[in-house]
């Protein structure tokens, strides 16, 4: 991390003590992991504003630490990663409301624009916004119980949390109107199939060691490299593909005046681990 980077895990967990719908730790399951938890269960994790706001104050707090990946998920008691919106708070907004409460960032675009990578352990039902919110991770491994979709059209609504944008951009323009538009929920295979899921897991076993494995793979890498790299892949579904490769270009060149860059190719040459600085 750079200098302005600090340790941050006993601030985070504090912070999360004070949190009533949101847990989190850091290093329990992996050194440089933090797990944040949705628990909600009597609503099956709804969002609702507190718990958006709880979550991007947890998020705030990652973002300054040393923290280097995330792993996102619904508590075991819900059931679910998260089963939609509030829809409650939503049949009690008018548009000049709904136009302040979706004011950015929102929780979705805090998670998306992370600098440390943020891998979405799927437990549960993904629905609308839970849905948008997988969609704002990085990498989504699901639990094979788990069922995906975009239900807002049966509430003579459409997503609001980014679906419209970020769906096809994962599944195509096809499929994501055809979740989009008939409310079609589907389980966690055919979500694999069509690209909204990356892996799908039989058990609780085998998703902590899918999610964590992946978790411990990336957090030994250079800090520095992981989020040059969440930065780059970003752009790919952002940008034209030459303006893509002129911005990777640059940002392979920064890196050039890090010394994480030396680090590793030193460590390289003398066979052994390196021991990244993050700077």
């Amino acid at each position: 991390m750079t200098d302005e980077h600090v340790d941050g895990a006993a601030e985070i967990e504090t912070l999360a003590e004070d949190c009533d719908l949101v847990n989190a730790t850091v290093g329990d399951r992996v050194a440089g992991v933090a797990t944040v938890t949705i628990d909600r269960p009597d609503a099956r994790n709804a969002l609702n504003g507190q718990l958006r706001r709880e979550l991007k104050e947890i998020f705030a707090a990652i973002e300054t630490s040393d923290v280097r990946v995330v792993v996102l998920t619904g508590s075991d008691e819900a059931k679910a990663f998260v089963a939609g919106a509030d829809v409650g708070e939503l049949r009690e907004r008018n548009a000049i409301e709904q136009r302040e409460a979706s004011k950015r960032p929102r929780v979705y675009e805090v998670v998306d624009d992370l600098r440390q990578p943020v891998i979405a352990r799927i437990n549960g039902h993904a629905l609308g916004g839970g849905s948008e919110l997988a969609q704002g991770c990085d990498v989504r491994i699901a639990h094979e119980r788990a069922k995906l979709g975009q239900p807002e059209i049966n509430l003579g609504i459409v997503p609001g949390g980014g679906a419209t944008q970020r769906l096809p951009r994962l599944v195509g323009e096809g499929q994501a109107m055809r979740l989009i538009l008939s409310g079609e929920l589907i389980d966690a295979e055919e979500a694999r199939d069509i690209g909204l899921v990356d892996i799908v897991c039989a058990d609780e076993d085998e998703l902590d060691e899918e999610v964590y494995g992946l978790a411990e793979a990336m957090a030994t890498k250079s800090p520095v490299a992981l989020e040059i790299g969440k930065k780059a892949i970003k752009a790919s579904s952002r940008m034209d593909l030459e303006a893509g490769i002129e911005y990777e270009a640059e940002l392979f060149a920064a890196l050039f005046s890090t010394a994480d860059k030396d680090e590793g190719i030193d460590a390289f040459f003398e066979d052994r681990e390196p021991e990244w600085r993050g700077r």
